[in-house]
């Protein structure tokens, strides 16, 4: 009997960490070349081998926060509600309660099993190949191609962050009709911190996945305000999330226990254009903001 998508997917032997992080030519090719064969053996597995019984949906989310974007999607001019949520902890960077902490057990048991899959991921580039570091969006090769996760991915993006970065950073209209999002993982002695940088996007969520009693200490994040000098460190808790725009330089100090698992997701425009610097905010009815971009998703992906 010949071997199913899911065995060969799971026979295949990953490039090298060293090729991966050079970025070797043949790392291309065998993402390129298996790329067809992930896709389906991530669709056997979620249909033969996936055993949770819970939907990934926006039940896991928040419920203050669900309700408000539901109530401004219906009608935007009560936005404000949504706003209502959001604290500005550091110039220009907010933070809110995206996932319901309670059921993050629900979210980390799925992608525990993604991970158990032996299905080959491609982590961020610049990393220790950890299990749980993967590239979430179809652009990028190696991607977490299931079905469901794809749904709920696009539904955090399309139904929550898209419309919740116009509010506050209206400039970006425009230039966030393109998707990326990785999963990256920080843990002591390997991938423990990450220097001061900024995001090729034009505006980045970063959802913290922790559950209430994985915790950890170190691993703030530093955001830095050019024009002052002054740096703020912000600790991520469980469940919750900071958005800012992605030209604010900020950094990951290093972790010194326990460990803290992260979506990070961008959005920018096509061929990965971003707002130029110190763009002025447009003023921009709210029925703007609450839409869903119709051009076409490209194929541009910035690593």
């Amino acid at each position: 009997m010949s071997a199913t998508q899911l065995q060969r997917a799971r026979a295949l032997t990953l490039p090298s960490r060293e090729a991966m992080l050079y970025r070797e030519p043949s790392v291309q090719q065998f993402w390129n070349n298996n790329k067809a064969l992930f896709s389906d053996a991530w669709k056997e597995w979620q249909q033969t081998e996936q055993k949770n019984e819970f939907s990934l949906d926006s039940s896991l989310l928040d419920k203050r926060l669900r309700d408000a974007v539901t109530q401004a999607w219906q009608d935007p001019s009560k936005e404000v509600a949504v706003k209502d949520l959001l604290q500005e902890v550091a110039p220009d960077v907010f933070q809110l309660q995206f996932f319901d902490p309670e059921r993050l057990a629900d979210l980390r048991n799925y992608l525990e099993s993604v991970w158990d899959a032996q299905i080959p991921l491609r982590p961020p580039y610049g990393i220790v190949l950890n299990r749980r570091g993967a590239m979430l969006d179809s652009r990028s090769e190696g991607y977490l191609a299931a079905p469901s996760f794809q749904d709920f991915y696009h539904e955090m993006l399309n139904t929550y962050m898209r419309p919740i970065a116009r509010l506050l950073f209206p400039e970006i209209m425009g230039y966030d009709t393109q998707t990326f999002g990785f999963s990256i993982h920080y843990q002591p002695n390997t991938d423990s911190s990450i220097r001061p940088h900024t995001d090729a996007s034009a505006v980045t969520l970063n959802i913290n996945l922790n559950l209430p009693e994985e915790t950890f200490t170190g691993s703030a994040v530093d955001f830095f305000d050019v024009a002052t000098g002054q740096k703020i460190a912000l600790t991520f808790k469980p469940g919750t999330a900071m958005i800012h725009r992605g030209n604010v330089v900020h950094a990951a100090q290093p972790i010194t226990s326990g460990e803290r698992t992260n979506f990070v997701l961008w959005l920018y425009g096509d061929r990965g254009q971003i707002p130029p610097q110190g763009a002025k905010r447009p003023i921009i009815d709210a029925s703007e903001r609450w839409t869903t971009p119709t051009a076409a998703l490209d194929s541009f992906a910035p690593f």
